[in-house]
C-alpha cells in the first residue's frame, strides 16, 4: 500500500483522451485522463461513471442539459444516458467506473483504446 499523488500522475502523459489506469477497487478501475476538445457523444449501456475534475473545467453535455464541472467537484453519468465531454482547455480528471467499461462506450473509432496503460 502506497499513496498516490496525482499531480505526478499528470505529469508522467500529455496525451489526451487516453485514460491511464491509476488504481484498482473490487471490480473498478481508477484511471487518470487529460482532457481536451471534444469527445465523441456516446454512452455505456451497463457502467455508471464518475468524472472528478482534478484541474480545470469539464462541461458535460446530455441531450436535454449540460452541467460544468469545477476543479475539486464530480459527476456521476448513470449507465445508458447518452454524454458529450467537452474541455475548451486542458482539463485533468479522475475516473471511477468497472473494469469493462469502454472509453467510447458504443462508438468505437480513432478515440477508442482498447487497452490501457498502467502508471500505478
Amino acid at each position: 500500500m502506497r499513496s498516490i499523488n496525482l499531480v505526478a500522475v499528470f505529469s508522467r502523459f500529455s496525451d489526451h483522451w487516453s485514460p491511464k489506469v491509476i488504481g484498482d477497487i473490487n471490480d473498478m478501475q481508477i484511471k487518470a485522463v487529460k482532457l481536451r476538445g471534444e469527445f465523441v457523444w456516446h454512452r455505456h449501456e451497463a457502467e455508471d461513471e464518475l468524472f472528478l475534475v482534478h484541474r480545470g473545467r469539464l462541461l458535460m453535455r446530455f441531450r436535454d442539459r449540460e452541467v460544468w464541472v469545477k476543479e475539486g467537484e464530480f459527476l456521476i453519468v448513470p449507465q445508458g444516458v447518452e454524454h458529450q465531454p467537452v474541455a475548451e482547455r486542458e482539463c485533468e480528471v479522475i475516473l471511477l467506473e468497472p473494469r469493462s467499461t469502454l472509453n467510447t462506450g458504443n462508438v468505437r473509432n480513432e478515440r477508442t483504446v482498447e487497452e490501457l496503460e498502467r502508471l500505478a
